[in-house]
């Protein structure tokens, strides 16, 4: 069982339950724009988990055999299995902090100016393979199975999870040692004083013991210093590794080709300007101006409900009890990128947008079609696709009529 099919009905119910306490308070936590895009990059991590998955169960079971020592799955092993994913994934964290090709994988968690559970769910594409291959093997070569280790990951993932708030405040003695959204909230601060601080995720002592505590004081500035300005899950996942890449071609020294992945963050090849030319790292909420766009006119219902459907084709993509093959899942996942880049296009207005929603549409009713009946899970004459062939009908229909005249893009920096 892939245990993210599990944890994420979980992480759905918590995100709209706390949209719909924003939504009565009227506290403007959940921008429409922000919130589409955080759901957009979850939904595309989700798809590149099942590859992590593949990737763990091979190499974590090779590492398995090799190893001598066995620890059985117990309530009281789960335990100190939690306590040690949580020692370990401090460390990755506060690297995540440090060295520039580590922050690649990472930043795109950071990018938000906001601060709610949608937040939670943007995950990095790449920042689970750096976990389990630079970091949670060690877990495997002291006797925990890979499919302990795989799962513990998710656990601890989702205990981290309902740190992503901002309408909890501090939690009294709680604080002295378990992780808070109070805590979390500063870790995601770009104010000066915060930044680089709270990287743990389920006990704050190993900051406290570490030096990398840090109190919410100050009202916290969400985001990070070169903020995507982009609703693009792709750009906001590959926008500090294309970079290094830029700066390692323009650099005629090749010594500093080399090291620039591996140098702490904001170095830069001795021949190209520094990115901070003195003065403070960081900025306040009151110096801080939020990125905005026009979106489509008429597009919020349409992606909303293209949410909820997206999320349908999620779930079938990464259940691994159904009987998909591999080929299937890529399928699917393909045209879950798709439909992703398509939502940050119309987001943005981009001229592009309506062929490429179009497109999408049909091709993700095909790929469901033919995976549903390669996979036996139902026939071409099923209701299913009749169900699908009718939303997907329907949505090219609404699009078009509806959503396809494009708004003036605005952008305020």
């Amino acid at each position: 069982m892939n245990v993210y099919a599990f944890i994420t009905p979980i992480v759905v119910i918590l995100l709209v339950a706390e949209i719909i306490y924003c939504a009565r308070v009227k506290n403007g936590k959940y921008p429409f724009q922000d919130t589409v895009t955080n759901l957009g990059t979850g939904i595309g991590n989700q798809c590149v988990n099942l590859a992590v998955a593949f990737f763990v169960y091979k190499f974590y079971g090779w590492l398995y055999e090799l190893t001598p020592l066995r620890i059985p799955a117990t309530w009281y092993t789960l335990i100190l299995l939690l306590l040690l994913q949580d020692f370990v994934f401090y460390w990755f964290h506060r690297l995540g902090h440090t060295m520039n090709v580590f922050w690649a994988a990472h930043m795109p968690h950071h990018s938000s100016e906001e601060m709610n559970l949608s937040v939670g769910i943007r995950a990095s594409f790449t920042q689970r393979l750096f976990q389990f291959l630079f970091f949670d093997w060690i877990l495997v070569v002291i006797g925990f199975s890979p499919e302990a280790v795989y799962s513990m990951a998710a656990v601890h993932l989702l205990l981290a999870y309902w740190h992503h708030t901002a309408v909890i405040n501090k939690m009294g003695w709680w604080e002295k040692y378990f992780v808070t959204p109070s805590h979390h909230r500063v870790h995601h601060g770009v104010n000066p004083q915060y930044i680089d601080k709270n990287f743990s995720e389920f006990l704050i002592i190993w900051d406290k013991i570490f030096g990398s505590y840090e109190e919410e004081v100050e009202e916290v500035c969400y985001g990070v210093t070169h903020p995507p300005r982009t609703w693009d899950p792709i750009h906001i996942n590959f926008q500090f590794w294309s970079q290094l890449w830029r700066d390692a071609k323009a650099t005629k020294y090749f010594w500093d080709k080399i090291r620039i992945w591996f140098m702490p963050i904001g170095w830069r090849p001795r021949d190209l300007e520094p990115y901070f030319k003195g003065g403070r790292i960081g900025y306040s909420r009151s110096e801080q101006v939020k990125y905005v766009s026009a979106p489509m006119q008429k597009s919020k219902e349409y992606l909303i409900a293209q949410i909820g459907l997206g999320l349908v084709v999620l779930y079938l993509t990464i259940n691994l009890q159904l009987p998909f093959e591999y080929w299937h899942r890529v399928i699917l996942s393909a045209s879950i990128f798709m439909m992703i880049v398509s939502w940050g296009a119309i987001l943005e207005s981009k001229t592009w947008a309506k062929p490429l929603e179009v497109i999408r549409i049909l091709a993700t009713a095909i790929s469901l079609i033919y995976v549903l009946h390669d996979s036996g899970v139902s026939s071409y004459q099923n209701w299913t696709t009749i169900a699908v062939l009718l939303l997907s009908g329907v949505s090219i229909l609404y699009f078009s009529v509806a959503v396809a005249r494009e708004g003036a893009v605005v952008v305020r920096e």
